[in-house]
């Protein structure tokens, strides 16, 4: 049985490292995203705006995008329903998120930089800088029922995207959506340690994690069950 001192999962190489080895996040898995670059590339335009698309159609998530955004020193709307898929500020987002899934499919998941990289990404959201070139300007905080939904929303676009892809075989496929599982679990740890409170060195105390985020997590896993099953039981039965 392999020991896990509870503090150590504060420093982050280790707590990535524990959380790999849990999940089984290997050079496989990485290699398998880097394989999928050629698919996945020429898609992230379509999977943006699905994205945004989503996020602007309820006010509790548009609303997000009313502020200035960090680093954007453009044109601002004056209320949630000026925002667009083509207001300057939400291309500005738009920019960052298709940045983000083009890293996906191409960073070295060998070097601790990545996963520093991936836990910048939660740390922003929480209002706090994540990034050094935004230090001194001000943040904007996302509620962790928010990015956690919007993580599941993204992986069920790259699982769909890949299981239908024509030119992709099952084997790719199966590599590709498994890898891309991982990663986002992983991801979506990386931004609940910087929301979720330690309750001692034994771990999350679950009186906070909120109802709705709890509820959402389980029927993320629930969804991804459906989406593999729906796609790999007739593939397999063949």
């Amino acid at each position: 049985m392999q020991h896990i001192d509870p503090a150590s999962l504060e420093h982050l190489p280790t707590r990535v490292q524990y959380l790999r080895d849990f999940i089984n996040f290997s050079a496989d898995d990485a290699a398998a995203l880097h394989a999928a670059k050629p698919y996945v590339t020429p898609l992230v335009p379509v999977v943006v705006d699905a994205v945004y698309e989503k996020l602007l159609s309820f006010d509790i998530t548009a609303n997000a995008f009313v502020p200035r955004q960090p680093g954007y020193t453009g044109e601002t709307p004056t209320k949630v329903q000026d925002l667009t898929q083509d207001h300057p500020q939400i291309k500005f987002r738009k920019d960052f998120l298709a940045a983000y899934l083009r890293k996906v499919v191409t960073m070295d998941y060998s070097l601790d930089s990545s996963w520093e990289y991936l836990d910048k990404v939660g740390l922003m959201h929480t209002g706090v800088p994540g990034f050094a070139h935004r230090s001194k300007k001000p943040g904007l905080r996302v509620e962790f029922v928010h990015c956690n939904i919007l993580l599941g929303y993204v992986e069920d676009i790259l699982v769909n995207a890949v299981a239908t892809h024509p030119d992709l075989d099952l084997d790719t496929k199966v590599a590709v959506i498994r890898a891309v599982n991982k990663l986002l679990w992983i991801q979506t740890d990386l931004f609940a340690r910087h929301y979720l409170k330690e309750s001692d060195n034994s771990g999350l105390s679950i009186a906070n994690i909120a109802k709705p985020s709890a509820l959402l997590a389980a029927g993320g896993i629930f969804a991804i069950g459906v989406v593999m099953l729906k796609f790999l039981v007739p593939q397999l039965s063949r």
